[in-house]
């Protein structure tokens, strides 16, 4: 998937990758097929995950609040970002379930995509990812994984994706 912010903008910033809690939604969760590739690929730092499939954040060494385990606090860079999670190559777009829908939201606490979100640039950019994220490979890859779409509060909507949910329930499996 193409990705919208630079990585020079994301080695800056000391946003992503640290979260206020232990047990944040912020966490990357991780598709059943990553969780068995982290699992059989030597060499990274080893990572808790949770029970519903969020990679648990750790003590942050540099202070008080928690970081991604797979964060390099002195350099700022994924120990595995060539095989990061799905979640994290979407980031800082998120696809979220509210109020009956699977959207896609983006967080505007990314200092680049606040200051882009309403150029043509931006705009082209959630076209795209809105087709691929409603191609047909991808519709099945949320259906097998439904985990992947939370619940996320202060982002902003940019696009309703055309995963369908049962009835009654929302696409995460939850009672309505």
């Amino acid at each position: 998937m193409k990705q919208f912010v630079p990585q020079e903008a994301c080695l800056k910033c000391q946003g992503c990758c640290r979260f206020k809690d232990e047990n944040s939604v912020w966490s990357p969760c991780l598709l059943d097929e990553e969780i068995q590739g982290l699992l059989d690929k030597k060499g990274i730092p080893a990572a808790s995950i949770t029970i519903n499939r969020h990679i648990q954040p750790v003590v942050n060494p540099e202070g008080a609040d928690f970081i991604c385990p797979f964060l390099g606090s002195l350099n700022n860079q994924c120990k595995i970002y060539d095989m990061r999670p799905f979640e994290c190559q979407l980031y800082p777009f998120l696809i979220n379930f509210r109020k009956d829908k699977v959207l896609l939201t983006v967080d505007l606490n990314c200092p680049y995509v606040y200051e882009k979100i309403d150029t043509q640039e931006a705009k082209d950019y959630i076209a795209y990812l809105t087709a691929y994220l409603n191609s047909p490979k991808l519709v099945k890859m949320l259906k097998e994984n439904p985990q992947i779409i939370q619940a996320y509060e202060e982002v902003r909507e940019v696009a309703e994706l055309s995963l369908p949910h049962k009835k009654g329930t929302s696409s995460v499996g939850t009672p309505l």
